[in-house]
C-alpha cells in the first residue's frame, strides 16, 4: 500500500507542490481523484480525515497523520523526507519560500478568481509579478547562488526551497510562456535553478505525467480563461 494519499484535483496547481515533493523523496502516494475529493470536501466535518475547507488534504498512512493547507503539508514532508536543512535560519528561510510561493499563486488566480483578468488588470500586475521574481532572484544571490550553478539557500543538493521554486515557476512558464519570458527576463537565476532542478529525474518524470493527466490545464475555471486572454495562449 502506498505511504500516502493525496486529495486534490486533477490539475497542476497547489497540489503539484505536494506531489513534487513526494516524487523527489521517492514516497509512494496515491491520488484519491476529484471525486473522493469533492465527496470529502463536501461531507461532514467529523468524517473528514483532518477539518479542512479545500484541498490539499495529505494523509501519511504510516504516521497517521493527515493535514490540510499546502505549507503545512510541505513543512511536515520536508521533515519526513529529509528535504529542510538543520540549520534554524535557513529552516525558516525554506518555509518563508513555500509561503511565498502559495502567496504568488493566489495572486496569479486573483484570489481564487473573485475577479477575472483584464489586459488593464494583468498590465497593472505585471511590476508586482515581477517583483515576486525578483524577491527569489536577490534570496538567492545572498546565498550563492550563480547563473549556472547553486542552490537557493546554499545547499549541496535541492531542498525544500528549490524544489518549491522549480514547481511554482516551470510549472507556470510551460502553461504561460509568456511568464516564462518574463522569468528569463527579472530573474534568470531563478529561471536557471528551476530549470536545473525539473530536469532531476523524478521531477522530469513527475512533468511528463502532468502534461499527459492534465493537458494544458494549470488552475482551471473561468480565471484560468481569462489569464489566457490577456496572455495570448488560449
Amino acid at each position: 500500500m502506498p505511504n500516502y494519499t493525496l486529495y486534490y484535483w486533477a490539475a497542476p496547481f497547489r497540489g503539484q507542490f505536494v506531489r513534487a515533493l513526494l516524487a523527489y523523496g521517492g514516497a509512494p502516494w496515491i491520488e484519491a481523484g476529484d471525486e473522493a475529493t469533492s465527496a470529502l470536501m463536501e461531507g461532514a466535518l467529523e468524517d473528514m480525515p483532518v477539518p479542512f475547507m479545500g484541498p490539499p488534504v495529505l494523509v501519511d498512512h504510516a504516521a497517521g497523520v493527515a493535514l490540510s493547507q499546502m505549507p503545512a503539508i510541505l513543512l511536515y514532508l520536508g521533515d519526513r523526507l529529509g528535504l529542510l536543512p538543520e540549520d534554524p535560519g535557513r529552516r525558516a528561510l525554506s518555509i518563508k519560500v513555500v509561503n511565498d510561493a502559495n502567496d504568488v499563486i493566489d495572486d496569479l488566480t486573483l484570489d481564487g478568481g473573485r475577479q477575472m483578468w483584464t489586459e488593464a488588470r494583468w498590465a497593472a500586475f505585471v511590476p508586482r509579478l515581477r517583483k515576486w521574481m525578483g524577491l527569489w532572484e536577490e534570496l538567492g544571490r545572498r546565498h550563492g547562488l550563480t547563473p549556472q550553478s547553486g542552490f537557493l539557500l546554499g545547499g549541496l543538493a535541492p531542498g525544500v526551497a528549490d524544489i518549491v521554486s522549480a514547481t511554482l515557476w516551470s510549472t507556470m512558464s510551460e502553461r504561460f510562456p509568456a511568464i516564462g519570458a518574463i522569468l528569463d527576463d527579472a530573474a534568470p537565476m531563478t529561471a536557471n535553478l528551476a530549470r536545473r532542478v525539473s530536469d532531476v529525474p523524478a521531477l522530469a518524470d513527475l512533468a511528463v505525467r502532468a502534461r499527459r493527466d492534465y493537458g494544458d490545464l494549470y488552475c482551471g475555471g473561468q480565471i484560468e480563461q481569462s489569464l489566457r486572454r490577456v496572455l495570448g495562449s488560449s
